[in-house]
């Protein structure tokens, strides 16, 4: 069995992005954003990232496993929901960078059968055009009506 300083990978589904510039990819998600490393194999410019429960891994785009053709942004069509335990702390970390927001932090209230499920959030787009959407449980409330 490995150990990776004392985490073992946890999620079922790990998406890998390709990205462009390794580099600044690595910085945007371990500098900036917060991931930590779980572990990376710098010969190839990979990594295996993790945030509390979210994993995802970064790879530098050699083509391979390729099913098109690759356009920035990157990602059209998905956006990955992150949770974290401060957005509104993220948030101001990224505006301190002059890092380019998306859609400022908000609150949003999503329905869910007769709930409504809270989220204080907002979106961001990484230096591929990934978008991701950084968001903080608000709890969840019974529906008007």
């Amino acid at each position: 069995m490995n150990h990776y300083a004392g985490r073992e990978p946890i999620a079922g589904l790990v998406p890998e992005l390709k990205v462009t510039d390794f580099a600044r990819s690595r910085w945007f998600y371990v500098d900036l954003i917060g991931f930590d490393v779980l572990y990376e194999r710098p010969e190839h410019a990979f990594a295996y990232l993790y945030l509390g429960r979210a994993e995802l891994m970064i790879e530098r785009d050699d083509g391979m496993w390729r099913t098109g053709p690759l356009e920035h942004p990157y990602g059209r069509g998905i956006n990955f929901q992150i949770e974290v335990t401060d957005v509104e702390v993220l948030h101001q970390r990224l505006v301190a960078h002059d890092y380019p927001v998306m859609v400022p932090i908000e609150e949003r209230w999503y329905r869910r059968d007769n709930l409504d499920v809270g989220q204080k959030q907002f979106l961001v787009q990484d230096p591929d055009g990934y978008l991701l959407r950084f968001g903080q449980d608000l709890g969840i409330r019974t529906r008007p009506g």
